[in-house]
């Protein structure tokens, strides 16, 4: 059994890397279970680069650390706007950290402020630190359009723990919110089969870059 440490504390990502390796023996830590609560600088430039920052800085911790990072991105705002999210989405503008329920509020807000519904997208970074080197792995832009959703500012009443902004993103095609049930976010053929190569892709890296075994 191939014991790894997330560098999360949020429950969700460490369920979506689970069901990625549900066929490989893999037991996954969390910071919380060996107490760890210092945090890494996140300075980097892309989520890739935070991935592999926040992995190398828990390596010290663990012998193998797999850490992911994600930016959000309006379409509708230029990149240099500083009301785009990035690489701060939970601390938009530099600020203080957001939890759940603010996110809800702030983006809700800034969405109102936009019309009411926005296209976005995320993208998202990962990096695996073991034995002293860290690999890394980052989705493409053609993933990153074909998984477009909108978010608008009517929050859902149902809640995602760890994912709040899957209580205001809506499945493009459906207009239904990521927190409903049975809701897979994508559900076109065109998605499906880019979002199936691109799981592909990623557990490869991951089984890969850990050294599991199924």
């Amino acid at each position: 059994m191939k014991r790894v440490l997330f560098g999360t504390t949020n429950p969700s990502k460490v369920k979506r890397f689970a069901s990625l390796l549900a066929s490989y023996n893999v037991e996954f830590l969390t910071l919380s279970d060996l107490q760890i609560t210092e945090e890494p600088k996140e300075n980097g430039r892309t989520p890739e680069e935070n991935a592999a920052l926040k992995a190398r800085f828990y390596g010290q911790y663990f012998d193998t650390v797999i850490c992911n990072d994600s930016g959000l991105y309006i379409d509708s705002l230029a990149l240099t706007d500083p009301r785009q999210p990035g690489l701060h989405i939970r601390t938009p503008g530099g600020g203080r950290r957001l939890d759940d329920e603010e996110m809800i509020s702030y983006y809700s807000q800034l969405i109102h402020t936009l019309g009411g519904q926005v296209l976005a997208y995320y993208l998202d970074g990962i990096a695996v630190y073991r034995s002293g080197e860290v690999y890394t792995f980052m989705e493409d832009s053609e993933v990153a359009r074909h998984s477009a959703f909108y978010m608008v500012d009517r929050p859902s009443e149902k809640r995602h723990k760890g994912w709040p902004l899957d209580s205001i993103s809506l499945n493009r095609n459906t207009l239904t919110y990521f927190v409903d049930q049975g809701n897979n976010k994508y559900d076109t053929e065109d998605e499906l089969i880019i979002l199936g190569e691109h799981r592909k892709r990623l557990i490869q890296f991951l089984v890969k870059s850990l050294g599991v075994q199924n």
